[in-house]
């Protein structure tokens, strides 16, 4: 008998390991991007943006590869669960909302929440498509 995959050691170091990476990464851009002087999150706004992309095109391109195999299954947790779930972050997103608002910058707050979510979804779109027409060259 085989073990459910969310039992399975093996992909939960995957997925620990990707996530370890991931989360190097994002605290590599955030330093990179410092923060802005009006107290905007840009560095989460980008690493999620770019985040939206990548898992997009990975999972589109995996789509495109037909029935998920044992190694789709690996790279689907490696670098999507593990590697962007610790890229993006949607707790620093909610955090970085909550004090925007606590500190009055209700109009920062609405441009911030809007600008994630309507480039979230296009990032993630143009990932879909750029994978999707790689497939299809």
């Amino acid at each position: 008998m085989t073990r459910p995959p969310h039992h399975d050691p093996r992909l939960i170091a995957v997925v620990a390991l990707g996530g370890a990476v991931g989360t190097t990464a994002r605290w590599a851009v955030t330093h990179a991007i410092g923060s802005s002087a009006n107290g905007f999150p840009t560095a989460t706004l980008v690493e999620n943006v770019v985040g939206s992309f990548l898992l997009g095109a990975l999972l589109e391109a995996l789509l495109r590869r037909g029935a998920e195999s044992r190694r789709g299954r690996v790279l689907r947790l490696g670098l999507g669960t593990g590697l962007l779930g610790g890229f993006t972050t949607f707790s620093a997103l909610a955090l970085e909302l909550e004090r925007l608002l606590a500190a009055g910058q209700v109009t920062t707050a609405l441009v911030y929440a809007a600008a994630s979510l309507v480039l979230g979804i296009l990032g993630c779109v143009a990932g879909i498509a750029l994978a999707a027409r790689r497939g299809t060259a």
